[in-house]
C-alpha cells in the first residue's frame, strides 16, 4: 500500500507518518497493521512545517518527502499519483491567525482540497481521508455533537474547514470517491508548533514569561493526546465506512481555566504568572463530541489519559528546548 500523507511535516501529520513506520511508541495497542509500502508527505513547510518532525524516520526507506503546496494542482496531481489512500491533514489551522487574515485559510482548507480530491479521483485513490475538527459545528452549551449535526462555523477558520468538509463528502455522492472524514477535538503532545495554547503556555513558563487566558477562561474543550487521534485515524483508514464521518474524541472536557491550572503544576508555576486578555472575536463557548460511532463501529477508545499526557508533554518539552527554542526565536 502506497500512502500520501498531506501536511505530514506538521504537528499532527508527523505523529501519523510516525505511526504508520512503526515508530517505537508509534505502533501502540489499538493501531492497526498497516505496513505501507512507502509512505509519501506532500507539505509547503510553511512556519508550522518542520522537517525535524520527521527525523525518527528520516532513515525509513520507505518514507519520501516532497515539499509542494496543494494550493497548486500541477504539484498535487504529481504526488497522488500512484498512490492508494491519501490522508489530507494540510491546513491552515490557527483561528487567531483567521480572524487577522482569512485568505490564506480559504485558498489552502477549501481550494487545496479541491486539488486533492480532483486528482485522487483522476488517478483512481482507492481512499481518501479528510481530517477535520470539531470547530465545524460552532458551540454546544449542553450535550454533545453527533455526526449528523448541522454544521455552524463561527470562525474563518472552522469555516474553511467546513467548506472542505463538504466538498469531500460531496465528491463521495457525486463522484463515487472513497471518502471518510473524521472530526476530532483539542489535540496536544509533542511536536505541537508554540502557537497553541499547551506549548505556548508549557514553553513561555519554563521560561518564566506570563501566559496569556483569554476572557473569563470559561471556555470547555475536551481533550485528546495526538496520538489517540491518530490511532483514531488509523482505524477510519482501516476499515471506516465509505462517506461517513467519525468523530474521535479524548473524553475529558476542561475549562481553559481548569487546564492552565494544571500546566502551572506541571510547571511548578503560579497564578501570578497569568495574565488576563480580552476574549478571541467570536469565541466558542464549548466544544463536545460524541465517539459512540467510532467506538462501536471501530473499536476505538482513548488510551492516554489527560494527567499522563500533559506529564509526558510538558516533559518533552522541557527536553526539546533545541525544538521549540528557535520557532519562537523566529516569531519573536
Amino acid at each position: 500500500m502506497r500512502i500520501l500523507v498531506t501536511g505530514g511535516a506538521g504537528f499532527i501529520g508527523s505523529e501519523y507518518v510516525r505511526t504508520l513506520l512503526g515508530v517505537p511508541g508509534g505502533s501502540a495497542a489499538g493501531v492497526p497493521a498497516v505496513e505501507p509500502a512507502q509512505v509519501t508527505v506532500l507539505d509547503a513547510l510553511t512556519y508550522s512545517g518542520n522537517l525535524a518532525n520527521l527525523a525518527p524516520v528520516a532513515d525509513d526507506p520507505r518514507l519520501r518527502f516532497v515539499q509542494g503546496d496543494i494550493r497548486h494542482p500541477e504539484v498535487v496531481d504529481e504526488a497522488v499519483a500512484g498512490h492508494d489512500v491519501v490522508v489530507h491533514f494540510a491546513a491552515e489551522s490557527h483561528v487567531d491567525r483567521s480572524i487577522a487574515g482569512a485568505a490564506p485559510f480559504v485558498t489552502t482548507n477549501v481550494l487545496g482540497t479541491q486539488n486533492l480530491l480532483d486528482a485522487a479521483l483522476r488517478h483512481g485513490v482507492a481512499r481518501f481521508v479528510h481530517v477535520s475538527t470539531d470547530e465545524v459545528y460552532g458551540s454546544i452549551a449542553d450535550g454533545s455533537w453527533t455526526e449528523d449535526w448541522p454544521l455552524a462555523p463561527n470562525s474563518p477558520y472552522s469555516a474553511s474547514k467546513a467548506g472542505s468538509d463538504l466538498l469531500a463528502l460531496a465528491y463521495h455522492r457525486t463522484h463515487g470517491l472513497d471518502v471518510v472524514v473524521t472530526r476530532c477535538s483539542n489535540n496536544y503532545g509533542p511536536y505541537q508548533y508554540p502557537e497553541k495554547v499547551v506549548p505556548l503556555f508549557v514553553t513561555n513558563l519554563l521560561d518564566g514569561h506570563p501566559v496569556p487566558l483569554y476572557g473569563d477562561g470559561g471556555n470547555v474543550r475536551d481533550w485528546l493526546h495526538v496520538h489517540d487521534h491518530c490511532r483514531g485515524i488509523a482505524l477510519v483508514q482501516h476499515k471506516g465506512r465509505a462517506g461517513e464521518v467519525y468523530h474521535i474524541g479524548g473524553g475529558t472536557e476542561l475549562t481553559n481555566k481548569e487546564l492552565t491550572a494544571r500546566l502551572l503544576d506541571a510547571c511548578d508555576a503560579g497564578w501570578d504568572r497569568v495574565t488576563p486578555v480580552a476574549d478571541r472575536k467570536g469565541h466558542d463557548r464549548r466544544y463536545s463530541l460524541d465517539i459512540t460511532k467510532i467506538s462501536n463501529e471501530l473499536g476505538y477508545a482513548p488510551s492516554i489519559t489527560l494527567d499522563t499526557g500533559l506529564a509526558d508533554t510538558v516533559r518533552w518539552y522541557r527536553d526539546n528546548r533545541a525544538w521549540w527554542e528557535p520557532l519562537k526565536a523566529a516569531n519573536a
